[in-house]
């Protein structure tokens, strides 16, 4: 059979991702990712030791960056991200700036350095993009490592209004949503401009949407901002319904700013949306016309229940096994 009127494969532009070993959420970037543009991941070498200030330290040092970096640039992606929030945030401010020159000189070209990003340097900037100085914080940390990232961003200007962690050392990434969306709401206790859930290795793409109708502020996540800073770095945009940070970079479209709480379950029974304050009808947001969340909204009394889309996924058969 002649296959020729096919073409292709259409041509793809790449985003090279160094990760720590422990990294388990690949497809969670990828749901992020247009068409049009590749992911290509690699792992740094496996340390015996447990989710840790150490474990951030020697997942991040520039050694290490650079042999990645150099694993990475044979199918020559146009920007590195390094997708570890406390990797990068560990060595506070100089030391984020330090790792992005360290990959970029790695990953260096007849066409001059390759852009660099890291979770925590996106993390600012996203921060930047959102107007955002005060924000709550939920991290699966112990207290010492959500301790380093508080003073991270202080370093940054940035105020932490509120916080929960769950303490964890290990298998972060088999947290359920339901605990997510729990220390959030515990997390937004004073006049927070934004919430920032930590880690890499935390799945959040499915909770963003609920909880920033819920608590209506925006919600951003580190494989989140991880993927949105690389993919501007293309000329890119990163893809996320009903996600603040994803509609902040793009056109605005026409609004109707809500008068009072009984104005959003109106619209909601009209079939439009609720979204970062703000009420768009589905199909003028998103042209494959998403059905609206019909239970994004706390009811009178307790706390709002999670829409049987945000329910937690089984998990993958490699990940089964002792907690």
């Amino acid at each position: 059979m002649d296959i020729d009127f096919l073409g292709g494969p259409q041509p793809q532009r790449g985003v090279g991702v160094v990760a720590p070993f422990d990294f388990a959420l690949d497809r969670e970037l990828w749901r992020w990712v247009p068409d049009g543009v590749s992911l290509h991941l690699t792992r740094t070498p496996y340390v015996p030791v447990e989710v840790s200030l150490d474990l951030a330290r020697l997942v991040s040092e520039h050694q290490t960056l650079r042999e990645a970096v150099r694993a990475l640039i044979a199918v020559e992606p146009q920007v590195i991200a390094y997708a570890c929030t406390s990797g990068s945030f560990v060595g506070g401010t100089t030391g984020e700036r330090a790792m992005c020159e360290a990959m970029s000189r790695a990953g260096e070209t007849q066409a001059g350095d390759l852009p660099s990003v890291t979770t925590s340097g996106a993390l600012i900037e996203a921060l930047g993009e959102l107007g955002a100085r005060r924000i709550a914080l939920v991290t699966p940390y112990t207290e010492s490592v959500t301790r380093s990232l508080e003073e991270y961003l202080a370093e940054a200007g940035i105020v932490v209004t509120g916080r929960e962690f769950l303490g964890l050392t290990r298998h972060i990434w088999k947290v359920p949503y339901r605990d997510v969306v729990d220390m959030a709401r515990q997390a937004v206790v004073g006049a927070a401009d934004c919430l920032f859930i930590s880690c890499t290795n935390l799945p959040t793409y499915d909770v963003i949407p609920q909880l920033e109708a819920e608590l209506r502020m925006p919600v951003i996540s580190a494989n989140q901002v991880t993927m949105w800073s690389a993919l501007r770095k293309l000329g890119a945009r990163a893809v996320g319904p009903y996600q603040q940070l994803m509609m902040a970079t793009g056109p605005r479209l026409p609004t109707v700013l809500p008068q009072s709480p009984a104005a959003v379950p109106e619209a909601l029974a009209r079939g439009q949306v609720f979204a970062q304050g703000e009420i768009f009808a589905p199909d003028e947001v998103f042209p494959q016309a998403l059905a609206p969340f019909p239970d994004v909204l706390p009811p009178a009394a307790g706390p709002a229940a999670l829409p049987p889309t945000l329910q937690d996924p089984p998990p993958l058969p490699e990940q089964e096994g002792p907690k």
